[in-house]
């Protein structure tokens, strides 16, 4: 079987950006969240707002997205990125062996305040900073190091370099000519979620370049945002002192 370099994030969190920068090498078999298909659409929900009613595709598990990967992987290397929140319950040594694993993390002041824009219903079950953090140390004590954590704002400000870095840590070749593409493409082609609605950005863009680090004041926003943050910032942190920087 080929190597599977899981890329593990958090909802908004650029992490679509990302994959779709890998997509453009055409060296890998590249996934979108393919676990959180099953998570939300599958023939038994896992996420918190389920009802009955909302989408669902028979015949589809965690279990069948798996064999799924591992076909794929027996073809060409496979790289897919996910959020640890849809498999927490499976990690075993075992079944993360399979995987090089790297982490993307976002500041939860951005990555929360944009999931309450877009779904404000949503449950802090959905949020993922928990379970990064614990599969972040659950490979740390399995595999004696720290694995590699790339954060957002240090990708957008300067995305050759970090690109780079990641290349050299999951021991992929870089290939900066990647980091451009072509405006108009589809990335919701790639998305189970709402057709894509919410990649309408990715698709004009023209490739991953450098953009100046803003600031969130997260006492401005809502009530309920602001208690999510702050039960999210430390797991945040926790990875973010170990990131890479270049």
């Amino acid at each position: 079987m080929h190597r599977i370099v899981a890329l593990w994030a958090v909802p908004r969190s650029t992490s679509t950006a990302f994959e779709w920068m890998m997509r453009q090498r055409g060296d890998l078999e590249c996934l979108h969240e393919p676990f959180g298909e099953a998570w939300y659409q599958g023939e038994k929900p896992l996420w918190h707002r389920w009802q009955p009613g909302h989408a669902v595709t028979p015949g589809l598990t965690l279990e069948s997205v798996w064999a799924d990967i591992q076909a794929r992987a027996a073809n060409r290397p496979v790289f897919m990125k996910d959020f640890p929140h849809y498999i927490n319950h499976i990690w075993d040594a075992e079944f993360l062996s399979h995987f090089t694993h790297a982490f993307l993390i976002r500041d939860p002041a951005r990555t929360i305040t944009s999931m309450y824009d877009k779904w404000p219903d949503f449950h802090e079950g959905e949020v993922g900073f928990p379970e990064q953090r614990a599969l972040f140390d659950l490979l740390w004590a399995l595999n004696g190091a720290p694995p590699p954590v790339i954060d957002s704002d240090d990708l957008l400000e300067r995305p050759a370099r970090m690109v780079k870095a990641f290349c050299a840590a999951v021991d992929l070749r870089f290939l900066p000519e990647a980091l451009s593409w072509e405006a108009g493409g589809d990335p919701s082609a790639h998305s189970w979620w709402d057709g894509g609605s919410f990649h309408h950005n990715l698709a004009r863009s023209t490739g991953l370049t450098p953009q100046p680090r803003t600031c969130i004041d997260i006492a401005e926003a809502p009530v309920r945002v602001r208690q999510v943050h702050r039960r999210m910032k430390p797991h945040y942190d926790r990875l973010y002192a170990h990131r890479i920087q270049v």
